[in-house]
């Protein structure tokens, strides 16, 4: 073998021919790192005869070889996979420090179905550290294994016994190293090389591999982007200490839906899952302060209700501020924006603060209407309706659209007691309940006037 050396961005895992000081790609500083590694050039590979299959007629058969799903104890985490985890499958967990995902993920091991072989391999922490906290959320399987190691070479020599029904866990991609590379762990080509080893070893196998990932600052996981088009999903688990409410989102899933998330809350004896969402968001809800609205949101296939809250207040700066936690920053200023234009309503003094209770964060335009809303009951000081709900997208014009999925919204808010359902004027009916009325939005215009009309006195 030839000993090479090239020179590697630690940002987009682009080689370059020597260093510099910038990036020529990703236009980053001080982030190209020379890497020496080996120039392996071996004979071709036989090719056997069995190299393709054919995809059968009647794919459900045993023929077809169906694709095996393994329930773990979380149903949670089950609804955010898409129904289990799967056979043979990569799955990349990221988070920040501290959150919970080791603790999550000796929870799962505590029991998968039809799973006999569990592995647990710490390269972070050593096996007694490990075993404090398995005994801390008391951990009972007899055949979980634990081991403590960065060297993805004995790693993957130690499991080469696994077949079908196992499950690994690998805490975590930045820790894990190999010594063909010359270049410390946690390097992009470091993280890529461990990686591809892992998933050559769960496809050749058949056995499910999870693998954690450290987030950047930014909150996104560290190491190439290619590392998240390797794995079959990608999950993000999201929250801080301060919140009660921990949530794992899915944004990456061969084997089912995205944009699926599980609600959890961390207690003593570890996550314990939230199953209605709807009522632990809304459960510390005051009705009758201004500036608060409720929001039928949709995550995923489940519809889910959130508490949306504004603060309008004078301000003596310049240019004053939209500030926003929980929704996006830029499409908060475009809301008052046409607030501002198409509902006569002035902000040229006024700083605009909305939040997203619970530490949710919400991305779809549906929620528009519920942050209108609250601005405007903040604005005028005026509380809304104690019984009613908000969903629909606010277009630049002033006009509502339609959201998707709006009967299920619908019925989420009828279930937890809502009856005043502020919407698009082109929602379709809901026939469920003779008390619940529909009020059909036009404009923001027509927004500010039914508010004025159904709120109550301050």
């Amino acid at each position: 073998m030839k000993v090479v050396s090239k020179f590697v961005c630690q940002e987009c895992g682009a080689i370059l021919s020597k260093w510099m000081g910038q990036c020529d790609i990703c236009r980053g500083w001080n982030c190209v790192v020379e890497e020496i590694g080996t120039d392996a050039k071996g004979k071709s590979p036989d090719v056997p005869e069995n190299f393709f299959e054919l995809i059968h007629d009647d794919v459900g058969s045993d023929c077809g070889a169906p694709t095996k799903r393994h329930n773990c104890a979380l149903s949670e985490l089950n609804r955010v996979l898409g129904g289990g985890l799967v056979s043979g499958s990569v799955v990349l967990l990221g988070g920040p420090p501290g959150i919970g995902k080791s603790t999550l993920l000796l929870q799962l091991l505590s029991d998968i179905s039809d799973i006999k072989d569990y592995v647990y391999i710490s390269a972070e922490e050593s096996t007694k550290q490990v075993m404090m906290r398995a005994r801390r959320l008391e951990i009972s399987n007899q055949n979980l294994r634990i081991a403590s190691s960065a060297d993805i070479h004995q790693i993957l020599q130690a499991i080469k016994h696994l077949n079908h029904n196992g499950i690994v866990v690998i805490d975590s991609i930045q820790t894990v190293s190999s010594n063909l590379i010359q270049s410390p762990p946690g390097s992009i080509s470091q993280v890529r090389f461990c990686t591809q080893e892992l998933v050559r070893f769960a496809k050749t196998n058949d056995v499910i591999v999870i693998i954690v990932g450290h987030i950047t600052k930014d909150g996104a996981i560290a190491g190439p982007k290619t590392l998240e088009h390797m794995v079959d999903s990608v999950l993000y688990f999201e929250g801080d200490g301060t919140l009660d409410y921990k949530i794992i989102r899915c944004v990456k899933n061969r084997f089912g839906p995205t944009d699926e998330i599980g609600v959890f809350s961390m207690t003593g004896k570890g996550l314990e899952e939230t199953l209605n969402p709807s009522v632990a968001f809304l459960s510390e809800r005051d009705g009758s302060v201004s500036g608060v609205a409720v929001f039928s949101g949709i995550e995923g296939t489940r519809p889910i209700l959130s508490e949306v809250q504004a603060l309008v207040s004078h301000t003596s700066l310049a240019i004053p501020r939209r500030s926003s936690v929980g929704f996006d920053a830029n499409r908060l200023s475009m809301i008052v924006a046409v607030l501002a234009t198409r509902g006569r309503m002035s902000f040229s003094n006024k700083d605009v603060f909305v939040n997203v209770a619970g530490g949710l964060r919400i991305t779809e335009p549906a929620a528009d209407l519920a942050i209108s809303a609250a601005i405007i009951s903040a604005a005028y000081q005026k509380s809304l309706p104690a019984r009613s709900v908000f969903f629909g997208e606010v277009g630049l014009s002033g006009e509502l659209r339609q959201s998707h999925l709006s009967y299920a919204r619908i019925k989420e808010s009828v279930k937890l007691g809502f009856t005043d359902i502020f919407c698009a004027h082109k929602t379709e009916d809901f026939e469920g309940s003779a008390d619940v009325k529909i009020l059909r939005i036009k404009s923001i215009r027509d927004l500010i006037v039914k508010i004025h009309a159904t709120s109550p006195c301050p």
